[in-house]
């Protein structure tokens, strides 16, 4: 996806630290390899905009505020989407025009 001509895909500073974070848990590594991680932070790094996360968002009803810099991403570089597998973050449904879907229902979004 992140080769693709008809999708964006915008990262963060905080995504890549949250990115290491997880990736270094062992229950992770059962998973996918070190190598395989590291090959994902590659094309991150290579394929997807970085981006600098330009107003905080204070409260939007998120249970874990760790997580609200994905809403200020999304608020800044005007995402229509949010892909995750976040429960807390999927329980919301949309933050503004922004909606918050699996990876599996953005699939059947842009095949349909």
């Amino acid at each position: 996806m992140c080769n693709s001509d008809d999708v964006e895909v915008y990262f963060c500073d905080e995504l890549t630290e949250e990115f290491i974070r997880i990736a270094s848990y062992e229950k992770i590594r059962k998973y996918a390899t070190v190598e395989r991680m590291a090959q994902t932070l590659d094309l991150m790094k290579t394929s997807c905009i970085l981006s600098s996360i330009e107003n905080k968002v204070v409260s939007s009803g998120l249970r874990d505020a760790n997580d609200l810099y994905l809403l200020a991403l999304a608020d800044t570089v005007s995402a229509d989407f949010i892909l995750t597998g976040d429960k807390d973050l999927l329980s919301l449904q949309s933050y503004y025009a922004t909606k918050i879907v699996t990876y599996k229902q953005f699939e059947a979004i842009i095949n349909a």
